[in-house]
Parts: C-alpha cells; sequence; structure tokens
C-alpha cells in the first residue's frame, strides 16, 4: 500500500523544485496549468487520507449521523464482499482437496491389487484414532526358490 503522505510530500517537492517562484520569472499558462493540476492532486491526496482514516475508525468525530451511517453501510458492504471472497477460496480448496482424495483412493486400490496379486492378504483396522495395517503371506509365490520365505505379523501404524 502507498502511503498517501509520502506522495503528498513527493509532489510539494516536485513542485518547489519545478515550479518555484524565482524572482523576476514570469510563468507560462502551461506551468500555471501544471501547477493547477498539482492542487488538484494534492486536495484528492487529501481527500483519501481523510477517507482511509474514517475507514480505519479514526477522526470520526467530525461527522455526522448521515455520514457515519453511509461510512457503516460502506464498511458493511466491504465486510460483504470481502467474506464472499473468503468463502470462495475456502471451496477451492475444498474441491481441490477433493480430487487430491479421489487421486490418492485410485492409487491405495491400485496399490491394494498389486498387493494382492503378490499374494499378500492384508488387514485394516481403526484403534482409538490410528490406523495400522497387518500384513501375511498368504500363498507362495512363484519366486519361493529365490526369496527366502519370512513368516510375519506385523503390525504397522499409518501416520
Amino acid at each position: 500500500m502507498i502511503c498517501l503522505s509520502s506522495i503528498s510530500k513527493t509532489l510539494e517537492r516536485y513542485h518547489r523544485y519545478n515550479y518555484g517562484t524565482l524572482e523576476g520569472t514570469q510563468t507560462s499558462p502551461d506551468s500555471q496549468n501544471n501547477y493547477q493540476e498539482y492542487l488538484k492532486l494534492k486536495a484528492r491526496v487529501e481527500v483519501l487520507q481523510q477517507s482511509q482514516r474514517h475507514l480505519l475508525g479514526e477522526d470520526l468525530g467530525q461527522l455526522g449521523t448521515k455520514d457515519l451511517e453511509q461510512l457503516e453501510r460502506q464498511l458493511d458492504s466491504s465486510l460483504r464482499q470481502i467474506r464472499s471472497t473468503k468463502t470462495q477460496h475456502i471451496l477451492d480448496q475444498l474441491a481441490e482437496l477433493q480430487q487430491k482424495e479421489q487421486s490418492l483412493t485410485e492409487m491405495n486400490k491400485s496399490l491394494r491389487i498389486k498387493l494382492e496379486e503378490l499374494g499378500v492378504a492384508f488387514q485394516t483396522s481403526w484403534h482409538s484414532g490410528e490406523q495400522s495395517v497387518q500384513y501375511r503371506h498368504e500363498k507362495p509365490s512363484q519366486h519361493e526358490g529365490f526369496f527366502q520365505h519370512v513368516n510375519c505379523n506385523n503390525t504397522m501404524p499409518i501416520r
């Protein structure tokens, strides 16, 4: 966010440097137009700064009831828009997570099929919020002579 007071100071320095009144120098119509533009911009910056202070809840004492009601409506409208944008972001994230879940579920099914093809049976159980998977070898594989068969019934927590 650009600080409006620094813009105002920059404009003032620019004006003093380029349009400062030097004794004996006459100003051209072009420089007069530029000076008028400068004054308009300076006034606009001041209005924006005041508006920003009002939106931040500062300098409200000088506002009347109608001005305060208008400010309240403006803030309510802004808040609704912010909430709408936030909700849309959350819905987008939810959709992305659902796609990820679907992809992981499909990958899980694929891995389960591969394990079954290798002759490994598995059981999934849920114990107090922690998932564990038990593996055991069901049938001898075709590579029985190559690999040494190990009987195991391990429980591995999946986190």
